[in-house]
């Protein structure tokens, strides 16, 4: 089916969008892969939001020219979809993780994460990145515990008076 200059100007326009908000962007190669497989995959993708779409080479090249994932135009060779995080960092990864188990035919040829192009063996490294919420309960958890061992130090010098006084009178009972 070809596309008309206005479709693909609008193609290039709303993938040059989502780059420009995206943390993240996997690219892969999808040769061989069932419809079923790939309507769940996509299914999967809205629900996480995660922004997954097949566009041609030529287009997205076009579309990431002007955006941080502007390294990954090399690596655009034979029929392939795009997977944008919004969201977390590692969302897109997860999501081809774990396809990637369902099936052989899906594979990460590359990945860009902050302005650098990974190549596809960093997929295990970036699925593990923390979502925000878990990023945000460990940020929590190491600004506490300074508070927590200051408090514990505070509490110590009367938990050993107490301690000191229940062996005391427990040595007098004794006797």
């Amino acid at each position: 089916m070809t596309l008309k200059l206005e479709d693909k100007q609008v193609i290039v326009a709303e993938v040059s969008n989502v780059a420009k908000t995206a943390l993240s962007a996997v690219i892969a190669d999808y040769r061989g892969m069932q419809v079923s497989v790939m309507t769940k995959l996509r299914a999967e993708a809205r629900a996480q939001g995660i922004y997954l779409r097949v566009v041609r080479n030529t287009l997205a090249r076009r579309a990431l020219a002007d955006t941080e994932f502007a390294g990954l135009s090399e690596h655009l060779i034979g029929p392939l979809v795009i997977a944008f995080s919004q969201d977390e960092p590692g969302a897109a990864a997860r999501l081809f993780r774990e396809f990637m188990k369902e099936t052989e035919n899906l594979q990460v040829k590359a990945l860009a994460l902050g302005g650098q192009v990974l190549p596809a063996s960093q997929l295990e490294a970036v699925s593990k990145l923390p979502t925000r919420d878990e990023a945000l309960a460990t940020l929590c958890r190491v600004m506490l515990a300074p508070v927590e061992k200051f408090v514990r130090t505070l509490r110590e010098p009367y938990a050993q008076v107490v301690r000191v006084t229940a062996a005391v009178r427990d040595q007098k009972q004794a006797a």
